[in-house]
């Protein structure tokens, strides 16, 4: 940043020689460029700007007149100010310049005695000591983004990098005015981020750097020139505007590469989101005010309800990951995509992210509790129809297996629902075990049993009693190809009752009741004993949890 007349003023060389300012006061804040030492009248060609003229003004006269021209000249030039040497009894060209110097804004300064060239010398110097810093500083800042580059940095990490480089917040925002990344530089999350998208809006986008908007934003466009897709904000003042807009172009075109190289229009969205789930989760010194502004800026609007909801993708009885992980990724990616589209054209807001492999979180606003079952209902509706096809087993976005929604209950608070996320996961991945699912979304209540057996089946004495009470007809099924478990699961399914077993199973009743009996002679039990039928369902569930 170069020097001001004011910091020349007050070297101690300048100091010494007692500066006086005639007139031009306002402008004691220009830099100053140069410093240039003329005892000639006519500067016309020899000053570009920025100079910073020393005389000892044996050029000047008694005449006020002539004097005016001098200084209006001088002003015209650009020059940042005037210092004149006056020794000697010349009280009339004080007078003179006294006089000229009330009509010009150019700061105009008397000094006793000064030593020109240590002045010259000194703030020579400052000058080229200025450049050369900001020399190193933009090499600095090159290498660094450049770096960030080749090593395909984060965005959080970018715009952390930038932060540190000025100093001062920097926000990373799409242009639907949603907080991507920040770094807050010490000041508040809360108040930076408070009613952001409002106050961004109000901020007008331009194609370059530039301070504009009510709170005076230093913004940067980030990305190519037809096809911007995000701007770079420092929503605070700062000291220079010059170092700032270097290190937020650099910082832009750091992102740009790294966009360029995603080809994924809506990942850094997704990603932002991801992170401040995860945060939400596992909260540590995250306060809700926070949590709510931070989500805001996201898009998750304040709500006084928020409902934590997991959809699992994949079809029934695995662990809810694809044989093909490629596959598996595009797969959420797909119903990343088809979820926002659906809460965009529903008019509600959310936080969706991947949680872990073939799970897809979401924390939607729930402006009453009323609506909760028309909203979600809403939702399974949009992804489930889709090209005129029913059930979410059919949709081809969300994969060849389908998805199950769990949902938990609302709560009121924010990190609140996020930690309901667990419950809301239990219930999708317990309801996807499911042979016949009627419903839309499941909650706790529509697992039951299953939901419990689900929570205990890695228990030892659990798996113990589940391997004991089928034991006889897993290992008959093991060297047979009879199939007696399906037998058993079919049976308890229909409660007993072997007329409807013969009808659904196109079975005659002799066959049927010989293979029954043969059944209860492999697991040495007594199917009418209803202790004896409970106890094998719950086996029989126990083992059909087994996978998840």
């Amino acid at each position: 940043m170069l020097p001001t007349v004011r910091q020349v003023l007050d070297l101690p060389v300048l100091r010494r020689a007692v500066p006086e300012v005639l007139g031009g006061a306002a402008g004691l804040d220009r830099p100053v460029r140069w410093v240039h030492v003329s005892e000639v009248r006519d500067l016309s060609g020899l000053l570009t700007g920025g100079e910073l003229l020393l005389t000892t003004g044996l050029e000047l006269g008694p005449s006020a007149a002539q004097t005016l021209t001098y200084l209006k000249a001088l002003e015209s030039t650009g020059a940042s100010g005037l210092i004149v040497e006056l020794t000697g009894p010349r009280s009339g060209t004080e007078a003179a310049l006294r006089a000229a110097a009330a009509d010009v804004s150019m700061p105009v300064i008397t000094v006793a005695a000064a030593r020109f060239v240590e002045i010259t010398e000194i703030v020579h110097r400052l000058i080229v000591a200025e450049q050369l810093e900001l020399v190193e500083l933009s090499r600095s800042v090159h290498e660094a983004f450049t770096l960030l580059s080749l090593e395909s940095a984060g965005t959080e990490e970018i715009v952390s990098r930038a932060a540190r480089f000025v100093q001062a917040p920097v926000i990373l925002e799409d242009l639907s005015h949603l907080v991507l990344a920040h770094a807050a530089a010490g000041h508040s999350t809360t108040e930076l981020l408070a009613d952001w998208e409002r106050r961004s809006r109000v901020t007008q986008a331009g194609q370059q750097t530039v301070r504009t908007g009510p709170e005076g934003c230093l913004q940067t466009p980030v990305g190519l020139r037809r096809q911007l897709w995000g701007r770079l904000i420092i929503p605070v003042p700062l000291k220079s505007d010059a170092v700032a807009a270097m290190v937020l172009e650099r910082a832009g075109q750091a992102l740009s590469i790294n966009r360029l190289a995603e080809r994924d229009q809506r990942q850094l969205s997704q990603q932002a989101q991801a992170g401040l789930l995860n945060e939400l989760r596992q909260p540590r010194t995250l306060t809700e005010a926070e949590a709510v502004t931070r989500a805001a800026a996201l898009g998750l609007h304040p709500s006084p309800l928020y409902l934590p909801v997991v959809v699992r993708v994949g079809g029934a009885g695995g662990d809810g990951s694809s044989p093909d992980p490629l596959a598996g990724q595009r797969h959420e990616r797909l119903l990343l995509d088809r979820l926002a589209r659906v809460l965009k054209s529903a008019g509600s807001s959310a936080l969706t992210a991947s949680l872990q492999a073939g799970y897809l979180g979401m924390i939607l606003a729930l402006p009453a509790k009323q609506l909760e079952q028309q909203l979600l209902e809403r939702i399974c509706n949009g992804l489930a129809d889709r090209n005129g096809r029913n059930g979410p087993e059919t949709d081809p976005d969300a994969g060849a297996d389908g998805w199950t929604m769990g949902v938990s209950h609302a709560r009121a608070g924010l990190l609140e629902a996020a930690a309901g996320l667990d419950d809301a996961s239990h219930v999708a991945r317990t309801a996807s075990t499911l042979k016949e699912r009627s419903r839309p979304f499941f909650r706790s209540a529509d697992v039951r049993l299953r939901g419990l057996l689900a929570l205990l089946r890695n228990d030892f004495r659990v798996q113990a009693f589940a391997e004991s009470e089928l034991a006889g007809v897993l290992r008959h099924d093991a060297h047979d190809d009879d199939d007696y478990l399906t037998l058993l699961q079919s049976y308890l399914e229909h409660g007993g009752n072997k007329a409807a077993m013969a009808r659904d199973g196109f079975l005659s009743r002799p066959t049927l009741y010989a293979r029954l009996a043969r059944l209860e002679e492999i697991l040495g039990l007594n199917l009418d004993d209803p202790e004896s039928r409970t106890s094998l369902h719950v086996a029989l569930l126990l083992h059909q949890l087994r996978g998840l």
